[in-house]
Order: C-alpha cells, then sequence, then structure tokens
C-alpha cells in the first residue's frame, strides 16, 4: 500500500538539457495540488493483417511525462534574493534579472530557455522529469493565497524504488505568506484606475511541444499567448469604459502589487494590454461586476510583462 499524500518533491535547472542535476534536500518544493502523468505518450500499432480478428498489439512510443501542481506567489523574505518559484518561473520561459539587495525581476523571453530536471516521490516510487518546460497561470484572488499554477512537460524516464531524501521545507513552511487582502494587496489598477477586485489570473500561455526526431528528443516552448482575466467591481464609464476601450482597440497598462515590506514585496507590471470585448456583466452580493479581458503585448519585444519581487 502506498499513502497518495506522502510526496517528496525536488527540483532544480538543468546545466545542460535533458541532464537531470544532483538533487538535494535544498531543492525541495513546498506544493499543493500535485498530480503526475508519468507515461504520456502513443500506442503505436503493427497493423498487421492476420488469420483471424482480434486486437493488434501496440509499441508505445513518444513517451513522456507531464506534472503539475502549485506553488505560494511568496517572496524570499531578503530583498535580491531569488524566491522559491524563481526556478520554475526560468523553467516556463522567463528570465531572471538579480539585483543584489534590491530586487529579483521574471520577464518573458524568446529563446534560449531554460530547462529543469524533477524527482518526485510518492511513497517510495520515484518519478522523474528531465529537460522540462511548461506553462503556468498566476492567480490572486481576494482572501487566497497568491499562487503559480504549473504544468510541467518532461522526457520519460522509468519509474524506480529510490530511497526517500528527506527534504529541507523549513523556509517555506515558516515564510511569511500574506493572503490577498486590501491591506497586503495594496495596488491594482487598469489604465490608472484603482479598481475593487475580486479575481486576477495571467495565464502565460506556453505552447509546449514534445518533440521526438531521431537523433533529438525534446521539450520546446514554440510560441506564447498571454491572457489577463479579472473580475472588479463595475464604476461609472466616466471612470474606466471598458466597452469604448474595447471598441477603440486600446492598450492600457494593468499594476498590481501585492506585499508591502521590502523583501516581501512581489509587483506585476502590463505596460500595455489590449482590451478585449466586454462579456457580459456579472452580480455578486447585489454589486454589478465586470469580467475583464486583456491581452499583454510587446512593445521592444519581450517586454509585454515584468514580475518584480522586492
Amino acid at each position: 500500500m502506498i499513502y497518495f499524500n506522502e510526496k517528496i518533491f525536488l527540483l532544480g535547472l538543468e546545466a545542460t538539457y535533458g541532464t537531470i542535476p544532483a538533487l538535494a534536500a535544498s531543492d525541495a518544493i513546498l506544493a499543493t495540488d500535485i498530480r503526475i502523468m508519468p507515461m504520456e505518450g502513443q500506442d503505436q500499432s503493427r497493423n498487421l493483417e492476420r488469420p483471424h480478428m482480434g486486437a493488434q498489439a501496440t509499441i508505445p512510443v513518444d513517451l513522456h511525462a507531464k506534472m503539475s501542481f502549485k506553488v505560494e506567489l511568496t517572496p524570499s523574505g531578503v530583498a535580491g534574493t531569488a524566491p522559491v518559484v524563481g526556478k520554475l518561473l526560468r523553467a516556463l520561459g522567463c528570465a531572471e534579472t538579480v539585483t543584489a539587495t534590491t530586487s529579483v525581476v521574471y520577464n518573458p523571453v524568446s529563446r534560449n530557455h531554460e530547462s529543469v530536471g524533477v524527482h518526485l516521490w510518492i511513497g517510495d516510487t520515484r518519478f522523474a522529469l528531465i529537460g522540462a518546460r511548461g506553462t503556468g497561470v498566476l492567480r490572486i484572488n481576494a482572501s487566497g493565497i497568491p499562487v503559480l499554477e504549473v504544468e510541467l512537460t518532461g522526457l520519460w524516464t522509468a519509474p524506480t524504488e529510490a530511497a526517500r531524501i528527506e527534504p529541507d521545507l523549513d523556509d517555506q513552511l515558516e515564510a511569511d505568506v500574506l493572503v490577498a487582502t486590501t491591506a497586503n494587496t495594496p495596488v491594482f489598477t487598469v489604465n490608472a484606475v484603482g479598481l475593487v477586485m475580486r479575481s486576477f489570473a495571467l495565464t502565460l500561455g506556453n505552447k509546449v511541444e514534445p518533440r521526438f526526431l531521431i537523433g533529438a528528443e525534446r521539450v520546446l516552448i514554440t510560441g506564447r499567448e498571454e491572457m489577463v482575466e479579472t473580475t472588479v467591481e463595475a464604476v461609472p464609464l466616466s471612470v474606466l469604459d471598458p466597452f469604448g476601450l474595447a471598441l477603440a482597440r486600446s492598450r492600457v497598462a494593468v499594476a498590481l502589487t501585492h506585499g508591502t515590506q521590502a523583501g516581501k514585496t512581489v509587483s506585476l507590471a502590463i505596460p500595455a494590454a489590449q482590451v478585449q470585448r466586454q462579456q457580459g456583466i456579472e452580480e455578486q452580493q447585489g454589486i454589478a461586476e465586470w469580467p475583464l479581458r486583456l491581452v499583454p503585448q510587446p512593445g521592444a519585444g519581450n517586454d509585454q510583462w515584468t514580475l518584480s519581487f522586492t
């Protein structure tokens, strides 16, 4: 018998694609809703013509693995020190820029995407992903813990029975986690207008492609289509007119800040997001709410959004 909740999750950046790094207790990730699909691929039939009817035998090909989970979007607590989610953002097609004692900033990039290796124990069975890259959603909901939802795709390796590594999770367990409230999330603006927000999600929209050819087997990020979806309290059109902005194909700035102290603040900046068509008006507790959709647009390139930990 194996207890499903007895999980140990280690993750590290690969120096060479497809070569898993030596993972140690310090590489542990504290996550929730972990799901593993350890043997994705195709079942290639031989399609033999035989003297009798019956199902065809198959050959498993293009094997790869997928893993999904959520990680708290929590800063390190020290300005200029990368957060736990930093390695994940780099595996999701982002670059990391560290300014000592000041900030760590992430932005999407179009080339030279980094990859990670993963070990996941369920009981004593160790699953592994190598050459893993992925996509994700940055989600902040009122009265909820901000999270990064991740789906990784990696090359397949056979599961094994392996000695468990006792993870070092002390810093993550003792982190100063802040739920999203008026006090803890002091900035949320669209087109420089402060709005009352119920929910917010930035979907990275990476197109993740397992590619299996003779001579090279890789997982690639081949495209990206970000989308912002947020639900806010409706305001007079004289304050913010999403209908007119959508009709004019206007691009507006979106800003969100969670946290107020040095080393414990994360800020999302989207300089130019095209306002999409308004799709209905909702009601909660007798109050009108707008579901807004916005598409971040690049300026010089790879600058459609930045996520800063300060």
